[in-house]
């Protein structure tokens, strides 16, 4: 077997401000791939052989956000289920601050404890695919719903960024939140685990990215997502990928 087989479903509507992707697998092997960050975490609940994430094996992880890419590898046959959080869905989940997991792979046992190995043995036990993903989120509708409150207005400023491309200034949404600047910053790290600063780059270097492989020149992805220029592009993924962005589209 090689390549990748996957079968994706959209969370439960219940879930959809905590989880945006669920997704069963199968990986061929070998494969490496420069996984670049991306305005969300991951939970990975794998099993048969483990996936390495810079030079560490792990059968079944998490992993918060961060501004620099990973390096992952399989070396046998892998399959798993893959949940893609958003940092919300992270913080319930894993009842810690997600400042915590910066940049961090976590073998998921630290994270979620003895809720683990049942799960986990469970989904490979499971030979329906559909199956696996109805598993999970059973699992994931039962223990982000018990999670820790989270509040509306780390949310709502999150949703601002992210509708804006990351172009809203930090300032306007102190002051639309009646917040000091010091206190959205602690918010953030918090409930995202980047600074809102560092949040909006983060956003904006993913929607940059996206528009690169959609096909868009680097200059008409400069002035679309509000870089000054096209070096101010390149520094920005230099710094979150790893390269400039003529490399990453090819």
């Amino acid at each position: 077997m090689n390549g990748l087989l996957a079968v994706e479903r959209a969370p439960l509507p219940a879930l959809r401000p905590y989880v945006t992707r669920l997704i069963a697998y199968r990986e061929g092997v070998p494969v490496e791939r420069i996984e670049y960050p991306f305005p969300g975490a991951v939970l990975v609940l794998g099993f048969e052989a483990p996936t390495e994430v810079n030079g560490m094996p792990y059968a079944s992880f998490g992993h918060g956000l961060g501004d620099r890419p990973a390096v992952t590898r399989v070396r046998a046959a892998a399959e798993g289920v893959e949940v893609m959080l958003t940092p919300f869905g992270a913080r319930r989940l894993y009842g810690a601050p997600m400042a915590a997991l910066t940049n961090l792979t976590v073998p998921v046992e630290d994270l979620l404890g003895a809720w683990t190995s049942p799960l986990v043995e469970r989904l490979a036990e499971t030979r329906s695919w559909e199956e696996r993903l109805r598993l999970t989120e059973r699992f994931l509708l039962k223990r982000v719903m018990d999670g820790p409150e989270i509040g509306g207005q780390v949310p709502w400023a999150w949703g601002r960024l992210v509708a804006s491309g990351g172009r809203v200034a930090v300032s306007d949404l102190a002051r639309e939140l009646g917040w000091s600047h010091r206190h959205l910053v602690a918010r953030f790290h918090d409930a995202v685990g980047l600074a809102p600063k560092a949040a909006a780059r983060l956003i904006r270097f993913d929607r940059a990215l996206a528009l690169l492989r959609g096909g868009m020149p680097p200059a008409e992805v400069a002035a679309a997502c509000g870089y000054y220029d096209q070096a101010h592009l390149n520094r920005d993924f230099r710094a979150f990928a790893g390269g400039p962005p003529g490399t990453l589209r090819s």
